[in-house]
């Protein structure tokens, strides 16, 4: 797989390393993309080609924009539990953002659910997006039935207005999943920020 970039750089929480893909996530990548209860809410399961066509994409974002999705380590318990990042959405956003759109997801290995890594993850992505990108907003989108993952939204002060809400234009009329809610979360104050306590980020080598 294509290299990221040498200044993408790796950020470290309390439990998590965000860190550049390796070839050696190729397969639990595809792993998470084609589990079931983990695409539960998505349109399909993805094939180990798609999932490999995915980080492809991916290290051309970051190559382009100089952040995306990292890959997810958690040092002493397991080398992949998924990936969490920035991403520039795919498709026009039917929506106003202040600045270029910018959006954070997730998407974690079952067996990682329920263990806080999504927002411990997401916090030190959102910091880098402030601090180091220098985003005025930072956006984040699910379908209703999602509430694992927009209750993460909210855990990281994220807000929404019902008003917002859109039907994702890549899905057509009718599909189950088309209605979206949005979140968004503007950039903190330098002087009240707490996005970034407890982070620390190095340079890939």
């Amino acid at each position: 797989m294509p290299s990221a970039p040498k200044d993408f750089p790796s950020l470290t929480t309390d439990r998590l390393l965000l860190r550049p893909w390796r070839s050696d996530d190729v397969a639990a990548f595809a792993a998470l993309n084609a589990d079931p209860r983990v695409m539960a809410l998505f349109p399909t399961r993805l094939t180990a080609a798609e999932s490999e066509g995915a980080l492809a994409r991916i290290s051309a974002h970051i190559a382009c924009h100089g952040f995306g999705l990292w890959a997810v380590e958690a040092p002493g318990v397991a080398p992949f539990v998924g990936a969490v990042g920035l991403m520039v959405p795919g498709f026009r956003v039917p929506f106003r953002t202040r600045g270029p759109c910018v959006e954070i997801g997730w998407r974690l290995a079952y067996p990682f659910w329920n263990r806080g890594y999504a927002t411990e993850a997401a916090r030190a992505a959102l910091a880098f997006g402030f601090d180091v990108v220098g985003l005025r907003e930072i956006v984040s989108f699910t379908t209703p039935g999602n509430e694992r993952s927009w209750r993460v939204m909210e855990r990281l002060g994220m807000t929404r207005d019902p008003r917002e809400d859109f039907d994702h234009p890549a899905l057509p009329v009718g599909h189950p999943l088309r209605r979206h809610l949005l979140y968004r979360l503007r950039a903190p104050a330098r002087s009240d920020s707490t996005t970034g306590r407890g982070i620390t980020s190095s340079r890939a080598k």
